[in-house]
């Protein structure tokens, strides 16, 4: 189903032609408010800025008529205003996806597989228009929003081919007039509940191998980013998913997430987001015994080796450290550096950063963009301020940009320790805290002395201690002398507090299944 872009076209753009200039230069503020004009303008012709919730195939408003801003984070104007929906909204749209569950899980693998592939056709045909609502919305720098576009696009391509190969068993039977097989069916109508730092790739890895098997969704966007949500799913209805099937409500989280627990139809929720609220969701799943799977917080130690190649370390931590401002669940939280290369790596390691260009995310060779909000800046300078006080040294940054708003210099602190609270939590910004060590024990032992599990990065050119570390690692993910280890095509997850099921690559498609065993008996009889 097509809905024609002209219903929100008018009101869209009026939203976005009042946004005042960005902070800057006075000639690049205006180019760049522009750009915004004329990308609202192309949006709206697509029909691709949606400002309503999804439910049943229909855009809805709040039914008490409430809203909440959008912002661009990078100068805090306000984008546009979404609905605040709640219990009432998120009830319909699981009766909406209940109703569309058992159409939907009829149709055979292979049409499923086609309405996945236009789909993947659809998003990546929009891939820039998407990734500069990333931008927009989110505030990371436009070529990192058009690579999550890529990287979020492939979960629907592989999930597109993963749904043909869903296959069951045959038993050996243990008496010989029995015959005994498996088969594997959708869990039914999934909650969908994903972050605000991949808007568009944390949804696409969860709704692609649900509707792959046969689901129905009920996707809770944040409402710090809702917009790349709808377009999603506004593409979802042009690919000729039919209504019902995906729904998107957003706006008060703690009535929607309640709603989605307390349903008996809702047979599965997965999330990602904060160990906390994973830990909340899992205890309201028990009340119906839904099926949970969660992709919590990380505290993600990289350990750089003596015997690592400086240069591919210096380059791997960067990017696993500095991705998106230092805003993901597998950023380098704490970066391990043996006794002996310590003072090369933390120089080499300090002047690339110090070469980091920060701006608006539309800005061309910007690296690092803003922080979601201000609460993320206060977060990062208290725990900045905890590590000084205890002895940390700042070797560059630990303050606001001068540009203002939520940018933040690019940070990195030598002489951590271990007790420090930036070593023992997630700091989730641009800022690289470095620990001496001694052997190769003591790291293993300071890198798992944590409750998260979630990713975890060596580097070193000794491939005996690559194998011994990586199997020692307490740690759902390793990377080996790379930095940048998502891909769609392998299991993403962790283990301890950080998170329960995998995700992406055909393991991602058992978490939306059950296992059922059939048993026909009486066989021998004519």
């Amino acid at each position: 189903m097509t809905f024609r872009a002209s219903r929100m076209s008018a009101r869209s753009f009026k939203l976005f032609t009042h946004l005042p200039s960005m902070q800057g230069p006075p000639l690049l503020s205006r180019q760049i408010s522009m750009d915004v004009k004329s990308f609202a303008s192309r949006l709206s012709s697509s029909g691709l800025l949606r400002s309503q919730g999804l439910i049943g195939g229909k855009w809805s408003d709040a039914y008490d008529g409430k809203t909440i801003q959008v912002h661009n984070p990078a100068t805090g104007e306000v984008i546009t205003t979404v609905p605040c929906m709640g219990q009432k909204e998120t009830n319909d749209a699981i009766s909406s996806a209940y109703g569309a569950f058992n159409s939907w899980s009829k149709l055979t693998a292979a049409e499923r597989s086609k309405c996945l592939r236009k789909w993947y056709d659809l998003l990546i045909s929009h891939k820039e228009d998407l990734g500069q609502l990333i931008t927009l919305e989110q505030g990371k720098p436009l070529k990192e929003a058009i690579g999550e576009v890529s990287y979020g696009a492939g979960f629907i391509e592989l999930y597109a081919e993963e749904a043909k190969r869903v296959y069951g068993d045959i038993i050996p039977p243990t008496l010989s007039d029995r015959r005994l097989f498996v088969l594997k069916q959708p869990v039914g109508v999934v909650g969908a509940v994903t972050p605000w730092n991949f808007p568009l790739a944390m949804i696409t890895r969860k709704v692609g191998p649900a509707l792959a098997c046969g689901c129905t969704v009920v996707i809770k966007p944040s409402e710090l980013t809702p917009l790349t949500a709808l377009a999603a799913a506004e593409l979802s209805l042009q690919a000729g998913i039919p209504p019902g099937v995906v729904n998107v409500v957003m706006g008060n989280a703690s009535a929607i997430g309640d709603a989605l627990l307390a349903s008996s139809q809702v047979r599965k929720i997965t999330f990602t987001g904060s160990t906390a609220v994973g830990k909340k969701l899992m205890a309201g799943a028990a009340a119906t015994v839904k099926k949970i799977s969660l992709e919590l917080g990380g505290n993600a130690p990289c350990i750089v080796f003596d015997d690592a190649d400086l240069d591919v370390a210096v380059k791997g931590t960067l990017a696993a450290k500095f991705r998106n401002t230092g805003q993901t669940c597998v950023c380098a939280n704490r970066i391990l550096v043996q006794e002996g290369i310590y003072d090369k790596f933390r120089d080499a390691f300090a002047k690339a950063v110090q070469n980091m260009q920060v701006g608006n995310g539309f800005s061309e060779g910007v690296a690092q963009g803003p922080l979601i909000n201000e609460a993320a800046v206060q977060k990062v300078e208290s725990f900045i301020q905890d590590a000084i006080s205890k002895g940390a040294k700042v070797v560059l940054g630990a303050k606001r940009h001068s540009l203002g708003m939520t940018f933040y210099e690019p940070t990195v602190l030598s002489d951590v320790k271990n007790d420090m609270l930036i070593a023992r939590e997630e700091v989730f910004g641009p800022v690289a805290p470095l620990l001496r060590f001694k052997t190769e024990d003591e790291a293993i032992r300071i890198a798992n002395d944590t409750n998260a599990g979630l990713a975890s990065y060596i580097f070193t050119n000794n491939v005996q201690r690559s194998w011994r570390v990586s199997e020692a690692l307490e740690y759902g993910l390793v990377g080996v002398n790379e930095g940048l280890i998502s891909t769609e095509v392998a299991p993403f997850g962790g283990v301890k507090q950080s998170g329960l099921g995998r995700e992406g690559s055909k393991y991602g498609m058992d978490e939306y299944l059950e296992v059922k065993y059939v048993c026909l008996g009486n066989m021998s009889s004519n």
